[in-house]
């Protein structure tokens, strides 16, 4: 599988709004930009530490059977067309956001929206086994997948908060959260029926 299909998917998932980045957008819009990114920005210890959990356990699923390791490639691609359905069909919810805080405890808040979120292991495992190359040793290709996870939230970081700053006041957060939930459902329907079909 192509790395250059890597990016526009793994980006789809950083911009998906989510709990994360609503949160982002609702804090740019309150407290500016920069306030805004330096909180968001707790999220991405508690992404390195689930995406070593995972690259731990695909680790271990392709050393114990090439078959297994197979099937979670399967169903991972299923998953994010399960992902993507969802999305197209889901509702955004802003009417439950903290009040601002210090930026030290706006980062913590990030951090424990993200490491108590079910769906983001769920969602590494889903699309770390599609662009692993079984030829190549497995270890630094989990680090280069992680890393490039972690850059582009670091951009959809700045890009939610951002957006929060300029358009607080001219558009409704539910309406943009709703209309980025179609956009990137869309596409993960795409990348994950194109990821079956392309095995």
């Amino acid at each position: 599988m192509s790395w250059l299909l890597f990016i526009p998917a793994c980006f789809a998932l950083n911009m998906a709004p989510g709990p994360n980045n609503i949160t982002a957008f609702a804090t740019g819009a309150r407290l500016g930009f920069w306030p805004g990114f330096l909180a968001a920005l707790g999220r991405l210890p508690a992404f390195a530490f689930l995406i070593t959990l995972t690259a731990i356990g695909l680790g271990v699923a392709l050393t114990a059977s090439a078959v297994a390791f197979t099937v979670i490639k399967y169903v991972g691609a299923a998953y994010l067309v399960y992902v993507g359905f969802h999305m197209l069909r889901a509702r955004v919810d802003t009417t439950d956001l903290p009040a601002a805080q210090d930026i030290r405890s706006l980062m913590r808040r990030d951090f424990l929206i993200a490491i108590t979120n079910p769906k983001a292991i769920a969602i590494f495992t889903a699309v770390f086994p599609q662009f692993l190359d079984l030829s190549q040793p497995a270890a630094p290709q989990f680090v280069w997948i992680g890393g490039t996870f972690l850059c582009l939230e670091t951009v959809a970081i700045a890009i939610y908060v951002a957006a929060g700053k300029l358009l607080s006041g001219v558009i409704n957060q539910t309406a943009i959260g709703g209309a980025l939930n179609k956009a990137v459902g869309g596409f993960l329907v795409f990348s994950g029926a194109a990821l079956v079909l392309g095995h």
